[in-house]
């Protein structure tokens, strides 16, 4: 037996959609879930771009969990699994070859670091946004991943609670699909 998440059906698709008067914060829903999520700082763009601190309009699948194993319990999900370690980044300079690509840290390029003290990384679910093809400057770096408390606006992510992460975790599969706008 795989793991508990198996046993139930996964999730076809999770709607993502900004809240009236609010840019940075969203509705989620998926199955019978309703959750409040943090976007990024200038809401949903149709036109993602490097830098612009706005979360991608998009219909994306679902790659991988990235988690820290020193924060918790592996994920219980459907979804292809990978331990997070130190040095771990991700680039997000246009200039570089392996732009919007994982990369190990000292890196010369532009990158986010993904080993964080935050929390904010303890779980990420990587997005297929911007990878076949790979666009130079068209965003780099989007995932769904843990809010801050207050839900503080994001760089162009998708952020819930930890607590909704879990519950959303064991139902996400490679056959899910995020849709956003």
């Amino acid at each position: 037996m795989r793991h508990s998440a198996e046993k139930r059906a996964s999730f076809g698709q999770i709607k993502v959609t900004p809240l009236p008067g609010a840019k940075s914060l969203g509705r989620l829903l998926a199955g019978g879930l309703r959750l409040t999520c943090a976007l990024g700082r200038q809401g949903v763009s149709h036109r993602k771009r490097e830098g612009d601190s706005a979360t991608p309009a998009g219909r994306f699948r679902l790659q991988r969990v990235l988690y820290r194993a020193d924060r918790g319990p592996r994920p219980q999900t459907l979804l292809p699994r990978g331990r997070l370690r130190r040095g771990e980044g991700w680039c997000d300079d246009p200039g570089s070859g392996r732009y919007n690509c994982p990369v190990r840290l000292p890196f010369r390029g532009g990158h986010e670091a993904m080993w964080r003290d935050d929390r904010l990384y303890d779980v990420v679910i990587v997005l297929d946004h911007n990878v076949r093809p790979c666009r130079r400057g068209y965003g780099s770096a989007v995932f769904l991943h843990i809010a801050q408390p207050d839900l503080a606006p994001t760089a162009g992510c998708v952020a819930v609670s930890a607590v909704d992460m879990r519950r959303l975790l064991p139902r996400l599969s490679a056959r899910t699909v995020l849709m956003i706008g």
